[in-house]
């Protein structure tokens, strides 16, 4: 008899938990989805939200498993710094079954190197354009030719600043204006953070963006996996992407994995699993991109500046303020994004 009742509570069991196995399957709808890159960026969210739910996907690196989530659906991920990480967390996502990616707000919010002429330590930045720059041809300096102001030229081209096709339709992105502009409007007089080392180290600046405070402004972000540093790159790196956009960018903020993400999000666009008009890209400034006057690339490159906290708080204060604009007015921008 005992027997009997065992197996029959086992049949239950068994009955039960394809039940339960199909419950858990249904995917779950975030209204806004926040990428960032590493821990130091995910702390901010992980202090300041209320995540109730984690959802494990397969795919995911080991040190950061799975999507957490609150009632509001408002979600978090971290990919892993670098374009491979990027790129295959993000593609792990898309492509989970977990998710209805549909109507989703996705805002990768991190942290970057700024050029002093249009920004500061623990500023923020909106990107229209997401530019690759390291989808070049590279001649080391002390082989190129000497009329060359660069070693770095377009694949295909003959020397720098010509054109040529661009070859892995990864190159740019432009990001949506309409949403670009409403997540302006929205957090441009955003309180933002500061700090006393950041504070002294940008006086070394002495006037313009570098040396102000904070504040919210649009201007581009250029993706490569090579940290570079210093002028004569950044100049290099500028005209790149002026070059591919015909003119139209104009880059301040330097990251490693944006145009990874937004090439993964792009090919779940095209396969109709989410929508590429629904993306926000923010980057915050932690560091300078190039030396400031009377200091060389190398001791720029190794310097404590300070920005680190101001930056990390102030992806989250601004990316955060968008998204709980979103998450408390969904009846709005539920239908898509407008200025």
């Amino acid at each position: 008899m005992l027997r009997e009742i065992g197996l029959s509570i086992a049949g239950l069991l068994w009955i039960a938990a394809p039940n339960q196995a199909c419950a858990q399957a249904s995917p779950f709808a975030p209204k806004v989805l926040v990428i960032t890159m590493f821990g130091g960026e995910a702390k901010p969210w992980l202090e300041g939200e209320e995540f109730t739910r984690k959802i494990a996907i397969p795919g995911f690196p080991k040190a950061y498993p799975d999507v957490a989530c609150t009632e509001g659906a408002l979600c978090l991920m971290t990919t892993g710094m670098g374009y491979a990480n990027a790129a295959s967390s993000v593609s792990a996502l898309v492509y989970s079954g977990r998710f209805d990616l549909s109507k989703t707000y996705f805002l990768i919010a991190g942290i970057a190197g700024v050029d002093p002429a249009q920004g500061t330590l623990g500023s923020a930045h909106w990107a229209r354009y997401a530019i690759d720059g390291g989808l070049q041809n590279e001649i080391d300096a002390r082989e190129m030719p000497s009329d060359w102001s660069t070693g770095y030229l377009t694949i295909g081209a003959g020397a720098p600043g010509r054109k040529a096709d661009l070859r892995y339709g990864s190159e740019i992105y432009r990001l949506n204006e309409d949403l670009l502009q409403a997540a302006f409007k929205l957090t441009k007089d955003a309180g933002l953070s500061d700090g006393d080392a950041a504070k002294a180290y940008r006086a070394r600046y002495e006037s313009g963006p570098a040396a102000s405070p904070p504040q919210v402004t649009i201007c581009d972000t250029i993706s490569s996996d090579t940290w570079w540093h210093g002028s004569k790159l950044d100049d290099a790196m500028q005209a790149w992407a002026k070059l591919i956009t015909d003119g139209a960018a104009n880059v301040c903020t330097t990251q490693q994995e944006d145009n990874a993400t937004l090439t993964a999000l792009k090919r779940g666009a095209d396969a109709q699993l989410l929508d590429f008009n629904r993306i926000a890209v923010l980057r915050t400034a932690s560091n300078f991109d190039r030396e400031a006057p009377g200091q060389t690339a190398a001791e720029s490159l190794a310097a404590k500046s300070g920005g680190y906290l101001p930056s990390v708080t102030n992806a989250y204060r601004v990316a955060g303020a968008l998204a709980h604009a979103i998450v408390a007015d969904w009846g709005t921008w539920s239908a898509g994004p407008s200025k």
